[in-house]
Formats: C-alpha cells, structure tokens, sequence
C-alpha cells in the first residue's frame, strides 16, 4: 500500500510492528520453485544460442556494436526482449561494465562477452570469452586461473553455506595465484524478477543460502590496457550443490 496510506493505519493500530519487504517477499522470491526454474532453464538455453550468434559475428574489422546486433537479433528470433549486452574486445575487456561501442575487432582480441534476454517472467545473464586467432599473452593462465575459481565456488555453495564463504573460495583461489587486487567486484548477485537481486555473493555476506536459490557465479581477473577475463553461470542450489542452467562450455572459443 501507499505508504502514507499504511502510516496512518500504523498510527490506527494498538502496538503495531512493521517488516519490510526485504524480510517478507524478498525471502520468498530468493527461492523459486519448479515452474520457475523452467522459465529460468529455457532463458537460459536461448542465452546460450544468443552467445554462439555472438561468436559467429566475431571477425576482423567488425565492431562491437556490430557483435552485440547479432546477438540482440537471436533474442528477438526466440520471442526474448534483450536486456543488457557487454561486448568488451582487446583492452576495453578489461572494464568489468564496459560499454558496448564502436571498437573494431581486431587479430589476437580477447573479447569479453556479457549477455542477457527475457522471454516470459525471468531473464538470463551469461559471460563467454572468445578470441580472434591466437590468443594475447599470458591470456591461457589467466583464463585457467579464473576457471579453477568458478570451479571453487561451485564446491563451496551449498546449502547451509553463507554467502561470503563462496565469494571466498573463488577470491582465494585467484589472490593465491597473485591476482586479486585484479579481481574488483563481487562474485556474484541473485537472478529473478530483476537480474541482480538477492542473494548477493560478496564478501560480507551473511546471507545463509539455501535450496531454491538462484544467482550467478562470476569471477574475474581485469588487466588494465591489456583483457579481462570473466565467466560466469547462473546456477540454481539443489541439496547436493549448484545446479548450472546454462549448457554451453565455458572453454575458451577460438576463431581463426
């Protein structure tokens, strides 16, 4: 209701106590049910197609832009409203919420791509990397460092488990590997209604998750001037672990 509307029912009311919605419907909607996980499972699949139109606009001389129509176009294609596209080549890779312009593509690129659609009640939200021919230097470890830190967080998540202990298991991993002043953002962020919404992966989460959740799972290493490299799943929590909704690999795509 209007809240000028429930304060003079407040004032109304013997006693009254009062929540906000964080602690009532924010709850609930931290936790989805079958029906819901078949929406978020079919976004997921039509984000996946949307990436490989991505990866087959990637050539020499086109421009992000030019990547990120393609992938728009596919979303569309499925009856899905494109929410958000980062298409982030070479050194613009290495701005986490870099947007999407007129760079031209070009041989030895990293590119970071980060892509999201909604048909029906949920949206998606993936990140791919893809190179134009061989890839820059140093480019495979760091992409092998970032791997072996979703790979830990995915150990780490479970039932039971607070939230800050998952974004530690994959910070950990890249701090050791001497990266982690590079890794400058949370690790992940619910998905529902709204793309990011709770439960937030961070690092002073206390955030108890539990099954039914739903949230990304997306570290990343940003060389400044250089590439970033991020990947990321969406996953749902089973009692056993993360189930990933996404079923497109997360190995690197070569273009030559």
């Amino acid at each position: 209701m209007r809240s000028h509307f429930a304060l003079i029912l407040i004032d109304a009311l013997p006693n009254p106590t009062h929540e906000f919605t964080g602690s009532t419907i924010g709850a609930l909607r931290m936790r989805k049910d079958q029906t819901e996980f078949i929406n978020l499972k079919e976004n997921a699949l039509i984000d996946d197609r949307a990436m490989k139109a991505g990866f087959a606009a990637i050539k020499e001389g086109v421009t992000e832009l030019e990547i990120g129509e393609a992938i728009n176009k596919h979303f569309i294609s499925e009856g899905a409203k494109p929410q958000f596209c980062i298409v982030g080549s070479g050194p613009n890779g290495a701005f986490p919420h870099h947007h999407t312009g007129d760079r031209k593509i070009e041989y030895g690129d990293a590119i970071l791509i980060d892509i999201g659609g909604r048909k029906g009640t949920f949206p998606s939200d993936m990140t791919r990397m893809s190179v134009l021919g061989e890839p820059p230097e140093g480019y495979l470890e760091i992409h092998a460092i970032v791997e072996r830190a979703v790979q830990a967080a995915m150990l780490a998540a479970r039932p039971g488990v607070m939230a800050k202990d998952v974004d530690a298991a994959a910070r950990d991993v890249i701090t050791e590997a001497g990266y982690g002043e590079f890794f400058v953002h949370r690790l992940g962020h619910g998905l529902g209604i709204d793309i990011h919404e709770p439960p937030y992966i961070t690092a002073t989460s206390e955030v108890i998750l539990d099954e039914g959740m739903v949230f990304s799972i997306e570290p990343g290493i940003y060389l400044q001037g250089r590439f970033g490299v991020r990947l990321e799943e969406v996953v749902i929590l089973r009692k056993d672990g993360p189930e990933i909704l996404s079923e497109l690999t997360r190995k690197l795509n070569v273009i030559n």
